[in-house]
């Protein structure tokens, strides 16, 4: 090795040694998830955290703070300082649903005032799952089950007060089946109870459901969306099934304490971006989380959820639906 290339070698050595004390001397950002881990909103911020360190030259950990819909980790995003420290990655349901359901009395926060909308990271198919051991893998088989069971028309879904909620009484209606709902704190502990025959419905994230429906334990119904999902083209919408309970696709968002400063907002947006554009993550996403990588800014995430608030808030007055206390 002659002087020039070593020079250059212990250049580059102490570049890459001061970066990683500049990292290390910076506080850890902070991503909060609402659900217990094994969910889609865990798995989706562990791997958000996994690429966003070499984005943002800083240490990103993830916290569960399961409970009520995800809505315990919301109250600590609107108290945490806006310092660019503490986020929240969580489904729009989280926002939508939890506000057209709860006073913000009972939220202690309000989605119009208390956050500040970052990014949209991915979208993906909401599907109505059962346990195979019933034998349904369509509409129409597990309408005929349940009529012959009358007495296991329950489903299970990531919390009360959501879209897979509301998709589950909707269908009901449209079949002439009462349902009831059995409220889970995220899809992970739904998911072994299914699998385990504690209870045969649930409504989730298609994804969630992937490995034990490949591995023949459950079996996948219908997706809850206008149009069938090209990641999963030959599963059937509950509405060409004829039970179009007004549902459509799932995302996945990032949200920040209110005023949070626009340095901050636009340096967490670019390493967001940056990373929800390589080869790697949106293959990871597709192959494991059957999730679609859908980058928006937060201007677009606050448009989305005044849409969905228009279109789901005479639905949920319409079910007559009465959160518990």
């Amino acid at each position: 090795m002659n002087r020039k290339t070593f020079h250059t070698v212990i250049a580059a050595m102490l570049l890459s040694l001061g970066l990683m004390a500049s990292a290390q001397d910076k506080p850890p950002i902070r991503l909060l998830v609402g659900f217990p881990p094994g969910g889609a909103s865990d798995s989706l911020a562990r791997l958000m955290a996994e690429k966003l360190r070499d984005q943002l030259k800083q240490n990103v950990i993830v916290e569960n703070r399961p409970g009520v819909g995800g809505r315990i980790a919301a109250q600590a995003i609107k108290a945490a300082p806006p310092n660019g420290l503490m986020y929240m990655i969580a489904p729009n349901a989280t926002f939508t649903f939890q506000h057209l359901t709860y006073p913000v009395s009972v939220l202690g926060y309000d989605m119009n005032t208390d956050f500040t909308s970052v990014a949209r990271l991915t979208s993906y198919p909401m599907a109505m799952v059962v346990n195979s051991s019933i034998g349904a893998k369509n509409a129409k088989e597990y309408i005929a089950w349940l009529k012959a069971n009358p007495d296991k028309n329950t489903f299970g879904t990531a919390g009360q007060g959501g879209d897979t909620h509301f998709n589950g009484l909707q269908f009901g209606k449209l079949a002439g089946i009462p349902m009831q709902v059995v409220p889970y704190r995220g899809n992970g502990p739904l998911l072994i109870d299914m699998v385990g025959g504690q209870i045969l419905t649930g409504n989730m994230l298609a994804g969630d459901a992937l490995q034990h429906v490949k591995s023949g334990k459950l079996n996948y119904i219908g997706v809850f969306a206008p149009q069938r999902s090209p990641l999963m083209p030959e599963l059937p919408t509950m509405a060409e099934q004829g039970f179009d309970t007004g549902g459509g696709d799932g995302w996945m968002g990032v949200w920040g304490p209110a005023k949070l400063p626009i340095a901050e907002l636009e340096r967490m947006q670019t390493a967001i971006k940056n990373v929800l554009a390589t080869p790697e993550v949106k293959e990871m996403l597709i192959s494991k989380f059957l999730q679609v990588s859908d980058y928006r800014p937060g201007s677009d995430v606050d448009k989305a959820l005044q849409a969905e608030l228009t279109h789901w808030g005479p639905i949920i007055k319409a079910s007559g639906f009465t959160p518990a206390p």
